[in-house]
């Protein structure tokens, strides 16, 4: 079984002409949020393995925050264009298929609309719009990454903010 963790970044500054929007940091209450947000999601995963994010820095600085929640080295973050520039299916599947199929669990750090719209296209059933600093995980019966994308996997949990504070 495969389990695909989606965590939208946290609450971000707000757009400026003088920062572009790829530079754009979380604000404090992001922090704090995805602060509380990790924290309940390591009750429900001991191990997140593999941490993929967007370069965009609202969205590493979300990884981060998980990655230290999680104990995990930051250097080991993997960092994937594709996911801020043109994440839909396409580049999801090419992202897994970079992933080891020892690995079971994948958490991905990014950006809406894809990432409701994603895990609501490979769910069965579904899923609710993702707030920031929301989390989704979708468990898959497959034993490789390259299948993930061709099932419909079955949506597990969400996590919301507004249930963390």
């Amino acid at each position: 079984m495969k389990k695909l963790i989606f965590v939208r970044h946290g609450k971000a500054e707000e757009p400026s002409p003088l920062l572009s929007d790829f530079d754009r940091s979380l604000t404090p209450k992001g922090k704090n949020t995805s602060r509380m947000v990790a924290a309940r999601l390591k009750e429900k995963e001991k191990n997140p393995g593999v941490f993929i994010s967007s370069p965009a820095f609202r969205a590493l600085e979300t990884a981060l925050i998980f990655a230290r929640e999680y104990g995990s080295d930051p250097d080991e973050i993997i960092l994937r264009s594709n996911l801020y520039f043109k994440v839909n299916l396409k580049s999801l599947a090419e992202i897994l298929i970079s992933v080891s199929d020892e690995e079971d669990t994948v958490i991905m750090f990014g950006h809406n609309p894809a990432f409701t719209e994603i895990p609501d296209r490979l769910s069965k059933g579904g899923v609710d719009f993702m707030p920031k600093s929301g989390v989704v995980c979708l468990s898959f019966k497959a034993k490789s990454w390259s299948e993930v994308i061709h099932e419909r996997g079955k949506h597990e949990y969400t996590l919301k903010p507004e249930k963390t504070i």
